[in-house]
């Protein structure tokens, strides 16, 4: 169960508040008693792998454009 804080609160405690949502913990911050916006843990970014597309984009894609295709295109 999440949290409510209220705007002033959360601005007094910011770093504690963070330091929780960090820590996986979900916290509702309010403006007058009313939901404004929601603090949670970023995702870790996952690592990229090259070469995810092999084998999905043939040669003709590196192929030029027809000249109908660039007119279309307006050159």
């Amino acid at each position: 169960m999440p949290i409510v804080v209220n705007v002033h609160q959360a601005k007094t405690h910011l770093s504690r508040l963070l330091k929780r949502a960090h820590e996986g913990e979900e916290i509702i911050l309010a403006k007058a008693g009313k939901p404004y916006a929601r603090l949670v843990p970023l995702e870790e970014a996952k690592a990229r792998v090259p070469g995810i597309a092999k084998g999905r984009v043939g040669q003709a894609f590196f192929e030029p454009l027809p000249e109908e295709e660039l007119k279309a295109w307006g050159e």
